[in-house]
């Protein structure tokens, strides 16, 4: 039996109408079902656009998809990118409707490649329509995420400040006149961020600053210090002259209720101060607030801990009518609302402000690598309508792509943290009474800056010997 007459007794699979292959390889890729039936110059018209573009998103993706998709939140990007989407989406439905109606009358006519092209079309509407729904929901985040703060001044351009005096201020006069006229910056490697954490959910009328974190980083050396500051801290020596006598936490508000006082507007003033008190120029503030944190926290699944030591704290108030909180030392999946009581609550037996600060450097920790793992690119959406409502900050949107890759090369070991500026570099007074406040003993401040910051720090080359 010869193979031609073999061929002829097997059944053959119905090839597709010329006109469907055609639409479902411009649908693949415009102009590639105009190359298929040979018209070079349309499948060069439709196909360039979209090689340009896939060229650079490419280039793009390089450096990961965790980095391309948080340079979304650049407000700009993400118009680009729904223009594209647009663009590639007109040129997609273009392609597919142009090789229909190249075909023959009886082939529009076939039900069967109309229906295939309708498929197609609406197939093409809904991929870029998904694509242009999160491209969005970025561009509604990084617009409310990267803004200035309202009041004048409060995120005005950083400016490098007088170096402190490693010596407490005798002085006790509670006055901010006027900003020092600012000292040009040496070069340097370092970017450093405040984050503040905003206690003002639930029943509270006011906003604290019961977080203060300072993160520097070395971009140079691949390296990071978080230090953070207590809320107790009082009787501050302020850049610009006089002493704050209440306490580190209220400065932002004071500075709001006062603008005349605090020309620099809260933010601002926050920190100027604590980049004058720890010897470092503050670059960028990040402010989250504490109740957005525990919906984030869920909406990434819970995070993982390693909690130190027994937790205890009878008087932890769950804002629901019920009090106390309690966690075994060990390691541990927290959800939101466990993972805020973490870095909350400081009432237990031998718990206080410093431990607590030291979990919630171990908690941005934990969120951080939760947060770039790829398997949140399907939550994304919803993430970022929290993080819209919980995260202000004024670093440059343009930027972000390039701070996530400087973190993502920063291995686990070389982040120094779990500095928290207490004993014994503060002290409690010993004739205080009533309120509980600490002191910073600026003399062991400025030694530590030295250490950490290097030559970075305003405290360098002053003699620091007489800090034990």
């Amino acid at each position: 039996m010869t193979t031609t007459s073999l061929r002829t007794r097997l059944p053959q699979r119905p090839r597709l109408p010329q006109p469907v292959v055609a639409a479902i390889l411009s649908f693949l890729w415009p102009g590639l079902g105009q190359a298929y039936l040979r018209q070079t110059r349309w499948a060069a018209a439709l196909g360039l656009p979209a090689i340009v573009l896939a060229l650079y998103v490419g280039a793009q993706l390089f450096g990961g998809v965790e980095v391309f998709a948080v340079q979304l939140l650049d407000p700009a990007f993400a118009v680009a990118v729904m223009v594209w989407t647009v663009i590639v989406g007109a040129l997609r439905l273009g392609a597919i409707g142009h090789v229909y109606l190249l075909a023959t009358a009886a082939e529009r006519a076939s039900r069967s490649v109309r229906g295939a092209v309708i498929g197609l079309l609406i197939a093409v509407v809904a991929m870029h329509g998904v694509i242009g729904y999160y491209a969005f929901a970025f561009y509604e985040a990084g617009s409310e995420i990267f803004v200035p703060a309202d009041e004048p001044g409060a995120t005005d351009p950083p400016v490098a400040v007088a170096t402190a005096t490693p010596q407490p201020t005798p002085s006790l006069e509670p006055g901010v006149t006027a900003s020092p006229e600012p000292t040009p910056r040496p070069p340097t490697n370092r970017i450093t961020f405040l984050l503040t954490g905003v206690d003002s959910g639930f029943d509270r009328n006011h906003a604290l600053t019961d977080t203060l974190l300072v993160v520097s980083v070395d971009t140079v050396d691949k390296t990071a210090v978080m230090l953070s500051l207590p809320r107790d801290l009082s009787r501050l020596p302020m850049y610009s002259g006089g002493t704050y006598n209440d306490k580190i936490n209220s400065l932002l508000t004071t500075a709001r209720l006062n603008p005349s006082k605090y020309p620099d507007g809260p933010m601002g003033t926050l920190t100027r101060e604590i980049g004058f008190l720890i010897g470092i120029q503050i670059d960028y503030y990040a402010q989250i607030n504490l109740e957005g944190f525990e919906k984030m926290v869920n909406l990434v699944g819970g995070i993982d801990v390693n909690n130190p030591k027994w937790i205890n704290d009878p008087a932890y108030d769950w804002f629901d009518g019920t009090y106390g909180f309690t966690l075994s030392p060990g390691k541990h999946h927290l959800n939101g609302r466990v993972a805020l009581a973490y870095v909350r609550t400081r009432q237990g037996a031998g718990d206080n402000d410093f431990t607590r600060a030291r979990r919630q450097q171990q908690v941005i920790g934990a969120l951080r690598v939760k947060m770039t793992s790829p398997a949140m690119l399907q939550k994304l959406p919803d993430i970022l309508k929290v993080a819209a409502k919980t995260i202000k900050t004024d670093f440059p949107a343009d930027q972000i792509n390039e701070i996530v890759a400087l973190g993502k090369e920063i291995p686990n070991d070389q982040i120094n943290q779990g500095i928290v500026l207490g004993p014994p570099y503060a002290y409690r007074p010993a004739t205080s009474t009533g309120t509980y406040y600490l002191l910073l003993d600026m003399a062991k401040i400025a030694k530590l800056s030295t250490q950490v910051f290097g030559t970075d720090s305003n405290y360098y080359g002053q003699d620091t010997s007489a800090a034990p």
